[in-house]
């Protein structure tokens, strides 16, 4: 799963969402991608069970680009546990995603094969996508 080496600080604050993506919203290396359309935070696991779909999907041929990393920390306080006693411990790792933002792109194979394997991988995420084509850099499917 994905996570940052190591963290100069342990904890994080939660933080805004505001806005849309100013980087990462165009598509670099691959012919199609995959879209956020809202903001929220998408975990390593989310991440990861996307990517095995995309590869599942692709049948060993093509190219992936994860283009988020999960390098937030999610603190989470037992249940039944009464307040104070300072912040809870790092339950696991999360990337702030932004409206506008690629989160994964692939290349190297025919179309409808890429939009297929994107299309299944939205079903693995908390936050509404499209996937979108480096030819006209609109949604082919949502």
């Amino acid at each position: 799963m994905l996570m940052p080496k190591r963290v100069k600080w342990r904890k994080q604050m939660r933080g805004r969402m505001r806005g849309k993506a100013l980087r990462g919203a165009e598509i670099l290396s691959g012919e199609y991608g995959l879209q956020a359309l809202e903001p929220g935070w998408v975990t390593a696991r989310q991440i990861e069970a996307a990517r095995r779909t995309i590869v599942h999907n692709m049948k060993r041929r093509g190219k992936v680009w994860i283009r988020i990393f999960p390098d937030k920390p999610y603190t989470h306080r037992p249940p039944e546990t009464r307040m104070g006693k300072g912040k809870g411990n790092v339950e696991y790792w999360v990337a702030v995603v932004r409206p506008g933002r690629i989160m994964f792109e692939v290349g190297g194979l025919p179309g409808d094969q890429a939009i297929e394997a994107l299309t299944q991988a939205t079903y693995k995420f908390s936050i509404r996508t499209k996937v979108i084509s480096k030819q006209d850099g609109t949604g082919d499917q949502a």
